[in-house]
């Protein structure tokens, strides 16, 4: 009986010695939660224009990932923030979006099955003099698609936005939706709600403070 407790005991050190420990640099790997975040306000619509177009403040929402909360404005040159939410578009904290190690490429899979960030993954930045961003941004170019007919903006579904942060960590986040209440709006809704309850951000992150690319 002892010489099986014995056994028992030995097998379950080595598997907790695999899950915390990689094999080849011995890195502990602590497996992170996914956190949801609702109606994330990202300059919404104030009016209409004479064009006929939305038009709003152009704020734009800093976050941080690593706090899980709205950074200050005010803060926006500084590292306090992850990635910033405009309208449509998401821009991350590098190049001419803000002074961070931060980067950005769209993983083309399933939130839950990216678990390791490939070793041949290319972080892009910001560059919003070449209208050229980490997150690429327009209908179908990036996280969404918006439909001319029913103008409705759509997260794409198997697209993840891997994020390096703008201290160099690394996380992932998957778009769910753009309206507020987290509950895309039904085709026939009136022009008023399409524009005053869309961009609202509802999605869900994983960071992983260790500095590793494995969630």
């Amino acid at each position: 009986m002892k010489k099986t407790v014995s056994k028992i005991a030995m097998g379950l050190g080595l598997s907790i010695a695999l899950i915390a420990c990689s094999k080849e640099s011995g890195t502990v790997v602590v497996p992170v939660s996914a956190i949801t975040v609702k109606d994330l306000a990202a300059d919404t619509v104030t009016g209409i224009g004479v064009d006929g177009r939305p038009q709003s403040a152009g704020t734009i929402t800093y976050y941080s990932l690593v706090d899980n909360k709205v950074v200050a404005s005010t803060d926006a040159t500084t590292t306090k923030w992850d990635v910033a939410f405009t309208s449509t578009k998401i821009l991350v904290n590098s190049g001419t979006s803000g002074p961070g190690l931060g980067g950005a490429f769209v993983f083309k899979g399933l939130f839950d099955e990216l678990k390791t960030i490939p070793t041949d993954s290319s972080f892009a930045t910001d560059n919003s003099n070449a209208s050229s961003f980490a997150i690429p941004w327009g209908s179908g170019k990036g996280w969404y698609t918006y439909d001319g007919l029913t103008t409705l903006v759509n997260p794409i579904a198997g697209r993840v936005l891997v994020i390096r942060t703008a201290s160099g960590k690394f996380a992932k986040i998957e778009i769910l939706n753009y309206y507020k209440g987290g509950v895309t709006l039904p085709s026939t809704a009136s022009d008023s709600d399409k524009l005053t309850k869309q961009r609202y951000y509802t999605f869900r992150y994983a960071y992983q403070p260790n500095g590793t690319k494995t969630f």
